[in-house]
Order: C-alpha cells, then sequence, then structure tokens
C-alpha cells in the first residue's frame, strides 16, 4: 500500500445534486474525456434519489432516468468501495426531498507527480479546502466594482 500511496494524486469527492431528479447528462461526457486525457481516475461514482418523505433510494447507474434505456454504460461497475453506506447518508442529508444526487470520488491524476515529488520531500498536507465559485466571481465583481 505504502508504493501505491506514494504514487497517488489528491482524492476529491463532490456530492451533486439534481433538482427535481432532472438530469440531462450534458456533463457526464466531459466526465469521460478526463478519464480518457488521464486527468482524473474516477474511484466511485454512485447516484441516490431523495423521495418527498426523505426516503433515499442507490440508483444503477446504467439506467438513472428509468426509461429502461442504459444511459451510462460507460461508467458501469467504477466501484472500488470507497464509498459506504454512512457517505450515501451523510450525502443525502446534504440533498433536498425530490431531488437526485451524484457521488463521485476521483484521483487528481494530473496532480500525482507534484503529490509524489512533495511526500518524497517530506512534506505532509496540513489544510485542504475548495473556493466556492460564487464567492469568488463575487469577490471579483466587488473588487472590479471598487476601482
Amino acid at each position: 500500500m505504502t508504493e501505491r500511496i506514494d504514487e497517488m494524486g489528491p482524492i476529491d469527492y463532490l456530492v451533486v445534486e439534481f433538482p427535481g431528479n432532472r438530469m440531462t447528462g450534458e456533463a457526464f461526457p466531459l466526465l469521460v474525456d478526463l478519464v480518457d486525457r488521464g486527468i482524473v481516475r474516477i474511484l466511485d461514482l454512485m447516484f441516490i434519489r431523495k423521495d418527498e418523505d426523505g426516503t433515499v433510494t442507490a440508483l444503477e447507474i446504467a439506467d438513472l432516468t428509468g426509461d429502461g434505456e442504459l444511459d451510462l454504460t460507460v461508467f458501469e461497475g467504477v466501484h472500488s468501495g470507497v464509498l459506504g453506506q454512512d457517505d450515501l447518508e451523510e450525502a443525502a442529508a446534504a440533498v433536498q426531498p425530490g431531488n437526485s444526487a451524484g457521488l463521485l470520488v476521483y484521483e487528481n491524476l494530473w496532480a500525482a507527480p507534484f503529490a509524489a515529488a512533495l511526500r518524497r520531500a517530506g512534506a505532509e498536507l496540513v489544510a485542504s479546502g475548495r473556493l466556492n465559485v460564487q464567492a469568488v466571481l463575487a469577490s471579483l465583481d466587488a473588487a472590479e466594482a471598487a476601482s
């Protein structure tokens, strides 16, 4: 395991909510492209639906729309075991009733050489985070308006 961790890039997760269970599929080809170009490696991809009464159901990746047609066969079987039942429950708590969500765990392959070099040098990650895009844009707009 130590050899593998020495070469891995940072691991991130996303929970993306789809209001009214509307998944257009527009983003999926872009995700496939990121994988094909070696930018990210998907470790886990799962979908859930939260009914109006709060009941949470895991959705099959192959037929998310429930129309009997295979929607995302390219992602079928993407399951490393990183996501567990507790993760699904935590994600579901962030989702409004009547909506669906996708849970994605991915390795940032683009950053693996950089991260490995830092680890070899004895560096340790002591903090990490992500900035909210809307907040950054609002700050940039405010700074522009002030100048």
